[in-house]
């Protein structure tokens, strides 16, 4: 790894002047890194291997038997003893080498390894002439004894948990969600990690966290520690269940997409001898500094030598472990500050001045290297994993590369924040509060160095302090959380602070956030761990999650909020911008404004005055929609800004507060808002409709685009002349038009003259038919009139005949007459 230099200067350096006197330093410090790192790879082959010390030293199972190698050179012999052969001490001595490093081979037996999975070990160290039993330092697991102290266990399942989910893709915004696994049971109880991932995990999730940073996982014999005071670094706490359970849980968070991040300790070890690693050799500078350099008076612990070979294997191969092995994704280091400084950051008051950073007699240079180290080395292995440092000091170029003249590490926590809150509750009248004070608080961090913003750790919720929630509901906390009983003002108060407080520390105070286990919906009381002093009751220890998810109180107002919160995030994606701009901070008005990302923040943290007709600077030309307010009715608010969710503001294109465009809006009294420019919700529209054609579709556009750009230059000739063409072809159109239909009306003229004609025609035909027929019968009644009278004269001759005799037989008989029923038709109706 070689360094950025610009004419000699490191690129942070470069970057803030005000470091270039101390240039010889960071320099200094990245050649010692530079090598020692070589002095590894020349003497193991690579920093990555050698941080593999957990595939050599400890217990592992071989063709042969089972080999046990352990580094204690101050040791006078040293051998391997458990209920594998009765606890019989001195049946498998070790042997030792040049390097102090102890070794025994625990051979075969007939039914296959002498030692079995589940098997209690210990190893006997002769001191002075005297035999001192220890647990294997690199033992992958622990339990208690019936003596209350620690047994070693021979971890070697026959069906080890297999891993089924990839690790997720590295967070956008990571926000965390700190847990402790013992405590997080609703019952009196030290909870498992079954029960977490059964019954906490899901919760996490649905609550939009995309990290869990768990503390108290590597093994402490302690419980009232919180886990800071470890006795065996490589074993998991089997208070909480087995390795194979850790596993399972933290690949069940792997399926739900979120960062598994593990709290290690390796600023200082626990002061246990028969259990942990104190004096494992008998002397007191094995692991650690010899005498008083190697005792951490305030926390009564044990602090490692950071220069030693096998103390940087032992603890690089110990980060490594829990990567392959558990598949954390990345590390939390504790008590950093402790680490760099020789004054461990006791008694110190650090002012900002950059010599108490670089001056040589105050920072410990080997602790320097070893973090350079554990970060290169982590990075190396897993280029996405996520290492945070807790410093108190503010160490420039922490959160810095190694290249360009830092330590690594990916974010740092700015512990000024939650200091600054409860400062301000403990100290100061709500309507004293210093407005341009917060902001410069959540602002005040490195540039490019990147921050976990929080308004309160596991540090604010131990014994002897006060949560946030506790602070400002006080013993209303008890008595008056319920929606049946009236909102008293001290619980409206604290609603709304509680909520402004998280809001804006997210939005304004880093690159990430984190939240303690509870508090983010106002878990009543504090964190006492079972310990004499308390009767041993976990009273305090344990989280009552049925207040969260009871509607009918306001813990459940404050949980909706939290969700809803990182619901927004999650969608804006703020925490991840580097844009924002501080609009406003007004002291008189308690008003704060800013910028970030795509939204516009405003927070009135007046107690008493709401804002008619308020100007809000913006950037943005278009109109702005509330996204999110603290006041909503489903938060526990009075809903006073109803009206500006579901209509947007109108823009006024005028210069305000710097700002080139202003709304004006209604801010209510201790309410925080967000707002949106309508030109989002645009976007995000056409970028749904986008994801709704599925990636088939994308794939195929992308083809055709493809075909598209090769006829695109011959269009583009055509293109013109269709233009010019477009014109004309119209009026052809039309005038083909105009013609269709003067010959259509023309047809149809000529189809009814024609039809008229046929008519006349058909009418002349019919009344002559007519009159033919009327003529024809007057010829027949004619003649048949002739008839009649020429019968009768026949008749009238006859009779005169008879009357003189003659030829009367030949007469005819007369008929009777019947009436005529022909009609004569002398006019047709349709002539």
């Amino acid at each position: 790894m070689e360094a950025i230099l610009h004419r000699g200067l490191f690129k942070v350096v470069v970057e803030d002047p005000s470091l270039q006197g101390f240039n010889d330093q960071i320099k200094s410090r990245f050649e010692r890194f530079q090598r020692k790192k070589r002095e590894i790879q020349q003497a193991e082959g690579s920093l990555t291997n050698f941080a593999l010390g957990y595939k050599k030293f400890g217990l592992h199972a071989t063709t042969k038997g089972i080999i046990y190698r352990e580094w204690a050179p101050g040791a006078e012999s040293l051998y391997l003893f458990g209920d594998f052969n009765n606890w019989q001490r001195r049946q498998y001595m070790c042997e030792r080498n040049e390097f102090g490093v102890w070794t025994v081979l625990i051979p075969n037996t007939k039914d296959g390894f002498a030692i079995k999975h589940g098997s209690r070990v210990k190893c006997g160290v002769r001191i002075r002439g005297q035999d001192e039993d220890r647990i294997p330092a690199w033992i992958s697991y622990a339990i208690p004894s019936s003596s209350k102290l620690y047994d070693g266990v021979y971890w070697n399942p026959p069906e080890p948990y297999e891993f089924k989910y990839p690790r997720p893709e590295y967070p956008i915004s990571l926000r965390i969600y700190e847990c402790h696994i013992g405590m997080s049971s609703e019952h009196g109880i030290v909870n498992s990690y079954k029960d977490f991932m059964i019954n906490v995990l899901p919760k996490i999730a649905e609550a939009g966290y995309t990290a869990i940073q768990f503390m108290a996982i590597m093994e402490h014999a302690y419980y009232g520690s919180y886990g800071y005071h470890v006795t065996n670094f490589f074993a998991v706490s089997s208070r909480y269940g087995n390795p194979e359970e850790l596993k399972e849980l933290i690949d069940m968070g792997h399926k739900y997409g979120i960062y598994m991040l593990l709290d290690v300790v390796h600023s200082h070890a626990s002061m246990n001898v028969l259990d942990g690693l104190n004096k494992f050799d008998g002397t007191d500078h094995h692991y650690f500094h010899e005498g008083k350099q190697g005792i951490h008076e305030l926390w009564d612990s044990r602090l490692f030598n950071y220069s030693s070979w096998e103390v940087l294997r032992f603890l690089l191969s110990n980060l490594r472990w829990y990567l392959e092995e558990y598949q954390f994704d990345g590390f939390r280091f504790d008590g950093v500050t402790s680490m760099l400084y020789k004054h461990h950051g006791v008694k110190f008051v650090f002012s900002g001045q950059y010599h108490e950073y670089f001056s040589q007699n105050a920072v410990d240079m080997d602790a320097h290297v070893y973090l350079m180290l554990a970060n290169d080395l982590v990075h190396q292995l897993y280029p996405d994993v996520i290492t945070l440092a807790e410093d108190v000091s503010g160490m420039p170029t922490l959160c810095r590369p190694i290249y360009e003249g830092g330590f690594g590490f990916d974010y740092r926590f700015n512990m000024s924040i939650p200091d600054k809150w409860i400062q301000l509750l403990k100290e100061v009248k709500d309507e004293n509060w210093p407005m341009a004070n917060i902001v410069y608080t959540l602002t005040n961090r490195r540039w490019n160095e990147k921050c976990v913003a929080y308004v309160e750790s596991h540090d604010q919720s131990i014994v002897g302090d006060k949560t946030l929630a506790m602070w400002l509901f006080d013993k209303e906390i008890y008595t008056n959380m319920s929606k049946k009983t009236p909102l008293t003002a001290t619980v409206h108060r604290g609603l709304g602070l509680h909520k402004m407080i998280r809001l804006i520390t997210q939005a304004l105070g880093g690159e990430a956030y984190l939240t303690f286990m509870g508090n983010e919906f106002g878990h009543p009381e504090w964190v006492d761990f079972p310990r004499e002093g308390n009767g041993w009751s976990h009273h305090h220890c344990r989280r009552q999650w049925h207040l969260r998810d009871d509607p009918q109180l306001h813990y459940h107002d404050l949980w909706l909020f939290d969700k809803a919160m990182n619901d927004l995030e999650t969608e804006y994606r703020w925490l991840a911008s580097k844009e924002h701009y501080i609009t406003l901070t007004h002291e008189k008005d308690k008003i704060i404004i800013f910028e970030h990302g795509m939204l516009v923040f405003v927070f009135n943290f007046h107690p008493t005055k709401s804002f008619e007709h308020y100007r809000v600077g913006t950037k943005w030309p278009y109109e702005h929609l509330i996204v999110l307010d603290t006041d909503e009715q489903r938060f526990g608010g009075l809903e006073r800004l109803r009206h500006g969710h579901d209509n947007p503001f109108p823009i006024m294109r005028e210069g305000w507060c710097g700002r080139p465009n202003y709304i004006q809006m209604y801010i209510p009294s201790r309410t925080a808002i967000v707002l949106k420019p309508l030109i989002i919700e645009q976007k995000s529209k056409e970028e749904e409709e986008e994801d709704q054609e599925g990636y088939e579709e994308i794939e195929k556009k992308e083809e055709d685009k493809n075909e598209e750009d090769k006829e695109e230059d011959k269009n583009e000739e055509d293109e013109e002349e269709d233009k010019e063409s477009e014109e004309s072809k119209e009026k052809i159109v039309g005038k083909i038009i105009i013609e269709d239909e003067k010959r259509e009306k023309k047809r149809l003229g000529e189809e009814e003259e024609k039809s008229k004609r046929f008519e006349e025609k058909k009418k002349v035909e019919e009344k002559k038919k007519v009159e033919e027929g009327m003529k024809k019968k007057t010829e027949e009644m004619k003649k048949k009139k002739e008839d009649e009278v020429k019968r009768k004269e026949k008749e009238t001759v006859a009779m005169k005949e008879s009357e003189d005799g003659k030829n009367v037989q030949n007469l005819p008989k007369k008929s009777p007459t019947k009436p005529s029923t022909e009609t004569v038709v002398l006019f047709s109706s349709d002539s």
